[in-house]
């Protein structure tokens, strides 16, 4: 490799390191510019994941950060990392239900990882409705639903 692509890399590395370390601005710049070598041809997906991340939650670019989420789990499926920071993406446009649903295949791959376990922890997991016939929205789902919610509340 030219010393050009280890450039890249090591700012890549370095970019994310920063980035874990809560310090966004100077890790969403080395990322950004580590994207932007070469078309960000042989970075793993992790830097998009990242900085997809990074621009949506630091940057208010949550369409950009989407979709920069879902490339790095295009391009490196195999890494839970990379469906963590798509649910945090999800969660920050309002849609849990894609998020619970990434979260899920990243638990699948590593069932053992903090981030995604803290984060289905702190989203919450929904129990099925009373009546799984019915819809979730159906008064009599809600009504037995919040029955089930007080008679569980006291019984611990």
């Amino acid at each position: 490799m030219s010393q050009e692509s280890f450039d890249v890399q090591a700012a890549a590395a370095r970019g994310l390191q920063l980035c874990r370390e809560n310090d966004w601005d100077r890790g969403l710049q080395l990322l950004s510019t580590a994207a932007e070598e070469h078309g960000g041809k042989d970075l793993p997906g992790v830097v998009f994941a990242y900085l997809g991340y990074g621009l949506a939650r630091h940057q208010r670019r949550t369409l950009d950060g989407l979709k920069l989420c879902e490339h790095a789990v295009k391009i490196q499926y195999y890494e839970p990392e990379n469906h963590l920071q798509l649910a945090r993406v999800q969660m920050l446009m309002g849609d849990r239900k894609a998020a619970v649903a990434s979260i899920a295949r990243g638990l699948k791959l590593d069932s053992t990882h903090r981030g995604l376990k803290d984060m289905r922890l702190e989203i919450g997991v929904r129990k099925r409705p009373p009546l799984p016939f019915l819809g979730r929205a159906n008064p009599l789902n809600v009504l037995l639903g919040r029955l089930r919610h007080v008679l569980r509340g006291k019984g611990s």
